[in-house]
Parts: C-alpha cells; sequence; structure tokens
C-alpha cells in the first residue's frame, strides 16, 4: 500500500494501473490453481504437501525454499519500514532515534506480541484492521481535492520493469487458500467467491490510492516521488512530501497513523506465518523455551540484514516478488498441469490446459526480468 505509490509513479498513473490490473488477473489465476490443487487432498493440507503430492521430491524442496525465503524477504521489508515509521513517530514528538535504534526497538517490541501466541496477534491485528480501513477512507477523501490533473500525465510505460515484482507482491494473499478451503467447508462455489471478489477489492483500494498520492504529488524535481524509490527512508520521506504539498495537519495526523498502521498489521501477519511454519518444519512447539528459540530463528535473519542495509524497503518487497511468482504462479500451474494427471478435480480453473501455460508463460518472463534486474 505504501510502496505502490512511490513503485508506479515513474511508470505513470494509467500505465501502471493497466499493470496492476494484469498482474491481479495472473495472480488471482494462480490462487484459482492453489484451489484447485488443494481439492485434490484432503482437507489440512498446505503448499508444501500440495506440491509433494503433484510434483515429488523437486517440488516440495522448491516450496520449501520459496516459502521460507518469501517469509524472510518480506519480513525484511516490514522490519525495514516498520522501523523507518517508528523513528519518524519518535521524531514527530523529539525522540530522535538512530536508524539502528529504531530498528531495534520496533522489532523486539512488537516481536514480543507474536511470541504471546495467535490469540493475541489476532486481537491487536482486528482492531488495527478496522482502524485502517475507516482512516485510509477518510484520507482518500481529504487528500482527493488536492488532486491535479497534469500530474496523471506523467511517467513512461518503461520503468514498469523495474517495478512491476511490487506490483506481483501486492496480490500475495494466494498463500492463505488452503486454510480457506478448511474455513467454508469445501464450499467450492463460495471459495470461487472469495477468492474473485477479496482480491479485487484491494485492487480498487491500491487504484484509488495511487490516484490520490501520484495526483497530488509530483513525479519529478527534488520533492518528487521518483526519487523516493532510491531514499534509505521512503515511507517517512512520503509522509514528508505529503505534508509539505498538503498543508494539512488532520492529513499529516491521519497518514503517519495510516503508515504506523499498514507496517504493523504486516509485520505481525507475516512474523506469525513464518513462525508457524518454522514451527510446524522443524516439529517443535511454538511455546516455552522452544517457542522463544523460534522468536529467534524468526528475527534474528532478517534483523542482521535489516541494521546492515537499513533502506531495505523497497528493495526487499522487489526481491519478495520474484519469490512470490515462484510460490504463488509457477509452482500453482504446474501443480495443475501434473495433478490433473493424478486426481480427479472437484473444480477446475476454466480454460483447460491453456490458462496454466499462460501463466507459466508469464511467471517465466516475469523471473527472466527479475534476473535481469538484480
Amino acid at each position: 500500500m505504501l510502496a505502490l505509490p512511490i513503485a508506479n509513479a515513474a511508470t505513470g498513473f494509467w500505465q501502471s494501473s493497466l499493470f496492476l490490473l494484469l498482474c491481479w488477473a495472473m495472480m488471482t489465476l494462480g490462487a484459482l490453481f492453489i484451489l484447485e490443487v488443494t481439492l485434490y487432498l484432503p482437507p489440512g493440507n498446505n503448499m508444501i504437501s500440495m506440491a509433494r503430492e503433484t510434483l515429488g521430491t523437486p517440488g516440495l524442496i522448491i516450496a520449501w525454499l520459496s516459502y521460507l525465503l518469501l517469509l524472510y524477504t518480506l519480513l525484511c521489508a516490514y522490519i525495514s519500514g516498520g522501523a523507518d515509521v517508528f523513528g519518524n513517530l519518535a521524531n514527530y514528538i523529539n525522540i530522535h532515534l538512530n536508524a539502528w535504534q529504531s530498528t531495534l526497538l520496533f522489532t523486539i517490541a512488537f516481536g514480543l506480541i507474536v511470541y504471546q501466541g495467535i490469540q493475541s496477534v489476532d486481537l491487536v491485528n482486528r482492531g488495527l484492521m478496522f482502524g485502517k480501513l475507516g482512516i485510509y477512507l477518510l484520507l482518500v477523501i481529504l487528500i482527493a481535492p488536492h488532486t491535479q490533473l497534469h500530474y496523471f500525465e506523467a511517467g513512461n510505460y518503461r520503468f514498469i520493469t523495474s517495478t512491476v515484482m511490487i506490483l506481483i507482491t501486492s496480490f500475495g494473499f494466494a498463500i492463505i487458500v488452503p486454510n480457506l478451503r478448511v474455513y467454508f467447508d469445501n464450499d467450492i462455489r463460495m471459495l470461487r467467491k472469495v477468492v474473485l471478489i477479496g482480491s479485487f477489492i484491494p485492487l480498487l483500494c491500491y487504484i484509488a490510492w495511487d490516484a490520490v498520492i501520484i495526483g497530488s504529488l509530483p513525479t519529478e524535481g527534488p520533492e518528487g516521488l521518483a526519487l523516493l524509490m532510491h531514499a534509505a527512508r521512503p515511507t517517512s520521506s512520503l509522509a514528508l512530501i505529503l505534508t509539505d504539498t498538503i498543508q494539512n495537519q488532520v492529513v499529516t495526523t491521519l497518514f503517519h497513523t495510516f503508515t504506523s498502521i499498514c507496517m504493523l498489521t504486516a509485520f505481525l501477519g507475516v512474523s506469525l506465518c513464518l513462525v508457524s511454519f518454522l514451527a510446524d518444519g522443524l516439529k517443535v512447539s511454538p511455546h516455552g523455551r522452544e517457542g522463544f528459540g523460534l522468536i529467534l530463528l524468526t528475527f534474528t535473519p532478517p534483523l542482521v540484514l535489516v541494521l546492515f542495509y537499513p533502506g531495505a524497503y523497497i528493495y526487499a518487497l522487489n526481491y519478495a516478488g520474484s519469490f512470490c511468482v515462484i510460490l504463488l504462479l509457477l509452482l500453482p500451474a504446474l501443480m495443475c498441469i501434473k495433478g490433473r494427471t493424478k486426481f480427479t478435480p472437484n473444480y477446475r480453473v476454466p480454460g483447460g490446459h491453456l490458462t496454466p501455460v499462460i501463466v507459466i508463460a508469464f511467471s517465466l518472463v516475469l523471473l527472466f526480468n527479475a534476473v535481469s534486474h538484480f
């Protein structure tokens, strides 16, 4: 949410919106492939077991590595972005923290919530998500009158090659489809609705958010959005530019609150997911001494990386996009092609063999583009 206007500014609003739509369509197809594959197996399966049953040991290894690297990379991004927001809020109340101090304090403070377990994270996240939605709507309404039509004319579609992975990461919801299958008790009609509608709502939110931010701030120049792609602290820099441009204390306060909630909800969700994944993979308890060991294993690698490279937010999201492509696009399409020869599907993604081939081709193009930019 926070990275999209920064990533899309150089491409331009209209051009990036078309690419957002394309990424949404492909990632939604990937989610439907995951739905098809999870229905091959008994309830309670996950991406790892799905890859093992359809693609064998090679699929299992690729899924394991992609899953692990995706979660660690996302955690790097959210620790970096969260520390940025945390430090900016501290400055707001005249407490000045170095980058390493804000990074360490943010990770320890909110890592303790994760250590308390899923109930604590759930309670905190529920309240934060309601607040996030309300503040988002207020910000869109308050910033919209400041948009200038000529800002929408800026940009060049060629810049999408360096930022498309951030767009892909924005639709990384498919990882929870096996859990949704259990929640909705194999109701295929409802599951299809949940995937399609539940993914389309964020698409609309992203486009509206891009419109008000890109439309109210210049792309080029010393205070342009394009420069924030290479800023050490992109989220706090975006807040400062918006404050200088809008000159509205209510918008400033709401934006600071919104960025804080965005980072915190993302951090808590990914952290809990990684702790659960490691607990399952290592067959250890998420509680007590073993739970504390899991917390150290979850936070130490990304924390060390961010301490040595504090401006990792945008770059980490780009890297996460590559693992999203492998785990949520390429593997599901391959699992469908192989699974249809071994299982009788209760649900089949429309398009026959053509749709998985299209998704595989799209995935390979994205991965080739990613390698060429690394």
